[in-house]
Order: structure tokens, then C-alpha cells, then sequence
């Protein structure tokens, strides 16, 4: 019967880790968290919980994500960020597909739902939110623009759809939304100044409300209510922090 590793990168996760290795209680095998040095409690959580930690500096989502998966020694590995969890139906799902083990298949991808300050969000451009997270050892690998990764298989034609849903235990307050913006966009912007990328400042605003458009109308944001006129206002701020701080980059270069 073939085996399962799960695979958690972690930073400061002691408010999420226990929750997240709970949902693989019967699903996984073993359970690998690369961690990036946290000084809160996670590490001591995750081992009380038997999971085997590792450490490594951190130096980007996609680097570590990659780190994370070669650690394993099984044939199968599911990778979860510390922020989620299976539901019932995927757990089942997941530990059926691996004894399975279809060697016609070498990945699936499932659902992830989000809770926006304790609101599920089923529109807003955020569900279903496909995520390819089961995969066989080394048939793919971690790509992508940090940091925003995905999971790419070597054979994409190789991969099938498992039902359920990753719960994704985003943003418990507004202060964490925020938090979380400014950290992914100095990221992002330091990743686009990398490449040489520059945006006009007209071109900036038109892609502000471009994003404001494409979350609230055409993604159906207006049927999460409140919740998603909240998302797309908030997904347009994260649109100019991004290139704002890309222009700061530039412009320093210039002084």
C-alpha cells in the first residue's frame, strides 16, 4: 500500500499548526514541517503532535515549498500551508486516491474555500480556487512568481479533481488583511523590480480598478455581500501597494 507525506512550511504559526495537522490525523503517514525559524511555539506544537521539524532560512515561498516536498520519502505527498486544513470529504478523498495509487495519474487538484473574518467566500474570484497539492514524489515541482507559487506536474495530463475542500483559514481581522497585503506586495514588487518591470502611473490606477471590476462584478463578489464589497475594495488597494512600491524601488535607484 503506497504511503503519504504532508508537508508544511511554517513561520510563527502556533495560532493555526494544531488545527492543520489535526485534519490529517488518519490521512497522512507522516507529516514533514520545514520551518523558518519561528520564535513562537509552533515547532514545539507540531512535534508534541508528531510531525517531524526541519529548519531552513526562508527565501521565498517557492523555494522553500520546493525544499519542503524533497524531504519526503514516500511515494505521495500533499502539501498544505499551516493556514489550512482538509474537510471531511477531502481527507477521505485524499487517503483513498494514495491507496489507490492510479499509475495512469501522478497528481490531483482539489478545492480551497476561504474564511474571510469568520465568512465563508464563495464568489469574489476566491472558490473554487483550484490548488494542485497531491502529487507523486518528484513528478513536478513548485513555480511561479513569489509570492504567488502553484504546483506544476511534468505531465499536466496526468492529473484528475478530488472532492472536497482545503479550508483556508485566511484573515481572522481586518488588521491581519492588511498585514498580509503589505507583506505579499513588498514580495511581489520585489520580484517585478527584479525583472526590470516598470508601470506607468496611469497604467497603475486602470489596473486598481481594473481589479476592482473583476472582483466585485465580473467574479461575483456582489453575492458574498458585504464580505466581498470588503474583498474587492482591499484586492484594489493590494493592486496599488504593489506597483507603489515598485515605484519607490525605481526611484531609488534614481535619487
Amino acid at each position: 500500500m503506497s504511503k503519504l507525506s504532508a508537508v508544511i512550511i511554517t513561520y510563527n504559526e502556533e495560532h493555526n499548526i494544531a488545527r492543520c495537522i489535526s485534519s490529517l490525523q488518519g490521512v497522512a503517514d507522516e507529516v514533514i514541517i520545514l520551518d523558518s525559524y519561528s520564535d513562537d511555539a509552533t515547532c514545539q506544537l507540531a512535534r508534541e503532535m508528531g510531525a517531524r521539524v526541519m529548519q531552513h532560512g526562508f527565501d521565498g515561498h517557492i523555494q522553500q515549498k520546493n525544499r519542503a516536498w524533497a524531504l519526503a520519502e514516500t511515494e505521495w505527498v500533499l502539501s498544505l500551508d499551516a493556514d489550512e486544513a482538509l474537510d471531511e470529504t477531502l481527507a477521505q478523498a485524499v487517503r483513498e486516491a494514495v491507496d489507490l495509487n492510479d499509475p495512469a495519474v501522478d497528481g490531483y487538484r482539489m478545492n480551497r474555500l476561504t474564511s474571510y473574518c469568520g465568512k465563508w467566500v464563495r464568489h469574489s474570484g476566491w472558490y473554487p480556487d483550484t490548488k494542485t497539492r497531491l502529487f507523486r514524489l518528484g513528478k513536478g515541482e513548485w513555480r511561479g512568481i513569489n509570492p504567488h507559487d502553484r504546483f506544476d506536474l511534468h505531465r499536466p495530463e496526468r492529473e484528475r479533481h478530488l472532492k472536497g475542500d482545503i479550508l483556508h483559514y485566511s484573515y481572522y481581522t481586518a488588521a491581519d488583511h492588511y498585514k498580509q497585503i503589505e507583506y505579499f506586495s513588498k514580495i511581489a514588487a520585489a520580484e517585478l523590480h527584479k525583472r526590470g518591470v516598470k508601470v506607468p502611473t496611469l497604467l497603475i490606477w486602470a489596473k486598481v480598478v481594473a481589479q476592482f471590476v473583476k472582483t466585485w462584478l465580473l467574479k461575483r463578489g456582489f453575492l458574498d455581500g458585504a464580505t466581498g464589497f470588503t474583498i474587492a475594495r482591499r484586492s484594489a488597494f493590494a493592486t496599488w501597494r504593489k506597483y507603489s512600491i515598485l515605484k519607490a524601488l525605481h526611484a531609488d535607484e534614481n535619487p
